[in-house]
């Protein structure tokens, strides 16, 4: 009979190799929150202008259960971003509850271009003018070195959020956010957590997932889930990096 060590040995070597493969990296160099957040704003400003356009697909997922039974629904729409600030929307497909496609699927649709006008941008963006930062922890990842800080936002805007970011050791781009809106954007809605998380195309970081849980009021959850795919970019500018400037402080404080 053959020895069960030699059965597994293979299968051994090879979780070995896995293993080794998807060790993590050394830290990232250890930077301010300041530090970092300039950075960071720096490099979304390069990548802003560098980015043309681009089209991509989205498939919104939501369930209900509560006080008023169960319902579900799924849409899928295809987006076209051209710089500066347009986003056009056109829905492939709908199926299931027409309550979560018209008052939650189509209001999403709606809040997220009235926050995509140029004058809105400059309130939401994600700078010393509208969040306070706090350096938590570096963390080391397979995919790189991590900052992870956090976030709260200096005004009560349905727009912001508190909570944390990861941002990316190398390209200083948000990676990932864990959070919670500033303010509910419901009376009926209690709490509500929020996970995105971004994934590299190309020389761009563009969402790859999102998903919130939300608490009913007067009781039951709803969850909803959005996939980002099948993204095709236009001919970029050149993405080339200058040198890193310090935020004015005035800007850090939030004046």
């Amino acid at each position: 009979m053959r020895s069960p060590f030699v059965l597994t040995l293979p299968l051994l070597l090879l979780c070995a190799v896995l293993s080794a493969h998807g060790q993590a990296g050394p830290p990232p160099a250890r930077l301010s929150a300041d530090e970092v957040v300039d950075r960071l704003i720096l490099r979304n400003l390069e990548r802003a202008q560098a980015l043309a356009g681009y089209r991509s697909t989205r498939v919104y997922r939501a369930e209900y259960h509560g006080l008023f039974g169960a319902r579900s629904a799924e849409m899928v729409v295809e987006m076209q971003y051209a710089r500066p600030d347009r986003k056009e929307f056109v829905i492939r497909s709908q199926t299931g509850s027409k309550v979560i496609i018209d008052r939650v699927f189509k209001k999403i649709l709606e809040s997220e271009k009235e926050a995509f006008n140029l004058e809105n941008q400059k309130r939401i963006a994600l700078d010393h003018g509208n969040y306070s930062f706090t350096l938590l922890e570096l963390e080391s990842t397979p995919e790189g070195g991590r900052y992870v800080l956090a976030v709260e936002p200096r005004t009560k805007s349905k727009f912001l959020y508190r909570g944390k970011i990861w941002v990316d050791a190398e390209d200083f781009a948000v990676v990932r956010i864990m959070a919670e809106p500033a303010k509910s954007p419901s009376f009926w809605v209690r709490n509500t957590k929020i996970e995105q998380r971004y994934g590299k195309v190309g020389e761009f970081w563009l969402p790859a997932s999102n998903h919130s849980a939300s608490a009913i009021r007067l009781g039951g959850h709803a969850d909803l889930s959005i996939e980002y795919k099948d993204y095709e970019l236009a001919a970029p500018a050149p993405l080339v990096s200058g040198p890193v400037t310090r935020a004015p402080a005035a800007a850090r404080s939030g004046h």
